[in-house]
């Protein structure tokens, strides 16, 4: 069990890293919504969620409404229920359900696919040692963002704050030059963003990123279905 934590751990660094330097940006964008140090930092450290955690700032600052928050974060960070379905056909037998619950916690993107990718069975222990290294680096990150954009003079603060939307564009520009559908529901989640904030003012910023998150995903499946022999093609 502690090789396998310790493993875990050591593979979660590059993560924590990453995270470290993400989560700065999502520090100075807490504290110019009206959060200090000690909230932003317990946000990132009972959710551990980029985009999640954005869009509910967001909502803070804008003085949304709690079903505001709790649609955004439900379409936000649903799919971290189907990498967690995708992820339970790789437990080991010592996977109880208590573990099952404390191991959801911990799962993001970049933990999901280093799970997936690893060949050996997923134990609780190296799960937890991986969520323990990226954990740390991001509420880390966040705390110094925070107490930076409390200290450093607004015009710096203000640049240094797109290091979270950095990171979202590191994220969409690869698939989106390589599948039409990505680039499509990214140009049209982008047009609706425009027309929500400049056109549709009534609208307010939590549904707005709610409707266009739905129109998006809707009019790229309307309009890119898989073909019905998709999963066929992938299993051979």
């Amino acid at each position: 069990m502690k090789k396998e934590f310790t493993q875990g751990m050591r593979h979660g660094i590059p993560i924590m890293l990453g995270y470290l330097s993400v989560s700065f940006g999502f520090g100075i964008k807490a504290v110019r919504a009206g959060l200090n140090t000690w909230e932003a930092s317990l946000t990132s450290l009972t959710n551990l969620t980029s985009a999640g955690q954005a869009a509910g700032v967001e909502i803070i600052a804008a003085g949304g409404t709690l079903l505001e928050m709790a649609l955004v974060q439900l379409i936000i960070n649903i799919r971290y229920s189907l990498m967690a379905l995708t992820l339970s056909q790789k437990l080991d037998r010592s996977f109880t359900l208590p573990h099952r619950m404390l191991a959801a916690y911990g799962i993001t993107d970049e933990i999901f696919a280093l799970c997936a990718a690893r060949v050996k069975p997923l134990t609780p222990a190296y799960m937890y040692g991986m969520t323990l290294s990226a954990t740390f680096g991001w509420v880390l990150g966040t705390a110094l963002g925070a107490a930076a954009g409390q200290l450093l003079p607004a015009s710096l603060s203000n640049a240094m704050g797109i290091l979270l939307y950095g990171m979202f564009l590191a994220i969409i520009i690869p698939p989106a030059r390589k599948e039409r559908s990505v680039l499509f529901a990214v140009i049209i989640a982008a047009l609706m963003s425009l027309i929500c904030k400049y056109l549709l003012t009534f609208i307010s910023e939590g549904f707005a990123v709610i409707i266009c998150s739905v129109l998006g995903a809707a009019l790229t499946a309307a309009i890119f279905p898989l073909p019905d022999d998709a999963p066929a093609k992938e299993a051979r």
